[in-house]
């Protein structure tokens, strides 16, 4: 007779063969194609159990064949949180029972507006904008202060984009669609006559820039084209301009403006004409919205009407008529008065720079998000809110689209709505016809589908998937450790987790992965893969294969693992993320899982009809690499069995103390060589011709019964099993 050894080798050398043997049985075929196309369509664990045929299947497919009539026990099990370590399935030694509830994801993945990471960033991105801003407010001015000297002309000047657009910034004037021409037509104006170019437009904006430069009308200089002082005035206005927050260095700026300015005011239409000018005096006399331009002009002129509107002191600090000039020899402000002003700005734009302080908004951000489940609710007003705290720190929208440098002013509410409510994969949607990227980023930073409503964030690689490989990984880490060494590759594991976490969050495209190595070898070695072993040209072929061509380059590699794999991102043919592919109680990676495990179990079962000592060999064989301790072994009956049979031990030690059996254990076999398939292949080797010796090749033994199910063994018995810990 043929013994059990070459029986084991005549499956296990040709392994890939002989599963696809298996897998195109007629019968195995048909059932993995059903379950194949109907998993998708289960929601709920009734839907699933009340479906036997995949019930069944996935029960066989994870060793629980046994178990399929209690489906109150296995409900239960499927139910269970894994994320809680005193849950169900966490309670049972048996660890088949954890592993076939992570194969579903029953209480579904998470809706959220935004998950941990994709707040992060945005957060992280908007406290750096500020940051951003003040470096190129510097870099804009030290450009301008440097190359300015070296204008000779007013066509030097024009020609230089970078100049030209600080000057424009500085006066408030559009960097698009003021034209090179009116510019020099402006600069080249005789000030002095009344029906120069300038003076025609009767704009103050348009005379000041004039005032700024030392033009001719030919346009040349004959000297400097602009003084210390010019310089000043137009850098100082440049930083007003440019700057969106309360800073020291924004402040300083205002009150140089301020003081250049002043000084040559003579009207107060004059004055009200320089939105810079009217936004220093709202600070100064603590002016809000409410009071518009037109009351801030009237009380300028008007002690009565300043007295009955509450803006005496405004009034005061200015010497204008009633008309709104300035009588003879007067000036707008006294010494004394600009003293005061400024004085009075200071203190108050003090309270703005405190005020201004990221970290306020940070907080409500992070508080507000959470609870967002619409956009109706993203886009809701500080105002509207119950914390009147909250009523001065910018909204939700505005933080958000100044994350991705987009001007809050620049976007009405109703079209972040219609942002948010596209689809950045349809390349006919509204936010790509946008036609800008900073768009495309702040839509993909959120999670709203097409009715603005939260929905699960779509990643590369689904959250619950994240878990499951963060689990292997570390599992696979720490598998054998003990004491410092636990301690220290747990940390080690920590630490790679969290990388994963953070940067699968972020990852939008297969290429991107595989650019990153040490994304690449957690994922590998999450499979119990060695990352040494894989080329990154093999890994590119594998990803770039369809998952349902049993004839593409991954399905035809001999470890279905690297199949496994890639079906775990969320990645369309293309390389890019896709919602298609992600699967609803199971994901695509964890269906060809099953898929796979069924075919293994049903060649097992196989070869068990011919010689129960095959199937235990080749069962040894798919559990060994998982195998962390001696308490595995006792509370695995068919691994059990394979031990006492390698080492010739009577069933009877079963009756001893758990500890003494796993010490016992221990004495015969190093639990770390079960990572060595060679090591592996000696065990199988002892183990076979043992069992040849004591049953003779093709009997059967009590390990028939354990793995096929034919012995009833009710859910309470097994359950009592179950409870068996490993201390």
């Amino acid at each position: 007779m043929v013994s059990t050894y070459v029986s084991y080798l005549t499956v296990a050398r040709n392994l890939n063969a002989s599963l696809s043997n298996v897998a195109s049985q007629a019968t195995v075929a048909r059932d993995s194609a059903y379950y194949k196309e109907n998993i998708d369509k289960v929601t709920t664990v009734d839907e699933f159990m009340s479906d036997y045929k995949l019930y069944s299947y996935a029960m066989k497919a994870y060793g629980l064949e046994d178990m399929t009539y209690a489906k109150a026990f296995m409900k239960k099990v499927l139910e269970s949180d894994l994320s809680d370590s005193s849950s169900f399935a966490n309670s049972l030694s048996d660890t088949r029972y954890a592993e076939f509830a992570a194969a579903f994801k029953f209480a579904g993945e998470t809706k959220t507006a935004q998950s941990d990471v994709q707040r992060d960033n945005l957060l992280d991105a908007y406290e750096e904008s500020f940051d951003t801003e003040a470096g190129d407010i510097a870099d804009a001015t030290d450009y301008f202060e440097d190359n300015i000297s070296s204008i000779t002309s007013v066509d030097d000047l024009l020609s230089s984009s970078k100049l030209k657009n600080y000057v424009l910034t500085a006066f408030g004037l559009s960097t698009e669609y003021t034209s090179s021409s009116f510019l020099k037509s402006v600069l080249t104006s005789d000030l002095d006559e009344t029906d120069s170019f300038v003076n025609q437009l009767d704009d103050e904006v348009y005379v000041n820039l004039s005032k700024a430069f030392n033009f001719n009308e030919d346009g040349l200089t004959d000297g400097d084209v602009m003084s210390e002082d010019q310089i000043s005035l137009v850098t100082s206005a440049y930083a007003v301009a440019s700057a969106t927050i309360a800073s020291s260095e924004t402040g300083e700026a205002y009150d140089t403006y301020f003081a250049a300015q002043i000084g040559n005011i003579t009207s107060v239409d004059e004055l009200m004409s320089d939105d810079k000018l009217v936004s220093y005096l709202r600070t100064a006399y603590g002016l809000t919205d409410s009071e518009t331009d037109n009351f801030i002009s009237a009380a300028l002129k008007s002690a009565d009407i300043a007295d009955a509107i509450g803006l005496s002191e405004l009034h005061d600090a200015f010497n204008f008529d009633e008309d709104g000039a300035l009588a003879d020899g007067d000036t707008a402000q006294t010494s004394e008065q600009t003293a005061a002003t400024t004085a009075a700005f200071d203190e108050n734009y003090e309270v703005l720079i405190a005020n201004t302080d990221t970290e306020d908004a940070v907080d409500n951000y992070t508080t507000r998000i959470a609870s967002v489940t619409s956009i109706d609710d993203f886009l809701v007003s500080n105002d509207d809110d119950d914390d009147d705290d909250n009523d001065d720190l910018p909204e939700l929208w505005e933080m958000a689209l100044r994350a991705y440098d987009i001007d809050p002013d620049s976007v009405s509410r109703s079209e972040v709505r219609k942002i948010l409510e596209s689809d950045p994969s349809d390349s006919k949607s509204y936010v790509n016809s946008l036609d800008d990227d900073r768009f495309v980023a702040f839509r993909k930073a959120f999670n709203f589908d097409d009715n603005g409503d939260v929905t699960v964030p779509l990643q590369a690689m689904s959250e619950s998937v994240v878990d499951d490989y963060a689990t292997y990984y570390k599992q696979n880490k720490i598998r054998y450790l003990e004491g410092d060494e636990m301690t220290e590759a747990t940390d080690a594991a920590d630490e790679g987790i969290t990388y994963f976490r953070e940067q699968m969050a972020t990852i939008t495209t297969a290429s991107e992965f595989l650019a990153d190595d040490r994304l690449v070898s957690f994922v590998l070695e999450a499979k119990g893969l060695d990352p040494d072993d894989v080329t990154s040209d093999a890994l590119e072929e594998m990803f770039a294969s369809d998952l349902d061509d049993e004839d593409s380059y991954v399905n035809k590699l001999d470890d279905n693992r690297f199949a496994e794999l890639v079906g775990a991102f969320n990645f369309d043919q293309d390389g890019n993320i896709s919602a298609e592919p992600t699967g609803t109680v199971q994901q695509r990676g964890d269906v060809l899982e099953t898929i796979d495990a069924y075919v293994r179990l049903t060649l097992e079962d196989d070869q068990g009809d011919s010689n129960t000592g095959v199937r235990l060999a080749l069962y040894f064989q798919r559990k060994a690499p998982e195998i962390s301790s001696a308490y595995d072994i006792l509370g695995d009956s068919a691994l059990f069995e394979f031990f006492t049979t390698s080492f010739n031990l009577s069933s009877y030690v079963s009756n001893m103390d758990v500890d003494k059996q796993a010490e016992m254990i221990d004495n015969f076999i190093d639990i770390e060589d079960l990572s060595d398939p060679d090591k592996v292949d000696d065990l199988i080797k002892r183990f076979t011709a043992m069992y040849d010796m004591a049953n003779g090749t093709g009997t059967t033994s009590t390990a028939l019964s354990i793995l096929t199910g034919s012995a009833t063994i009710s859910a309470d018995t097994l359950l009592a099993m179950a409870q068996l810990k490993s201390g």
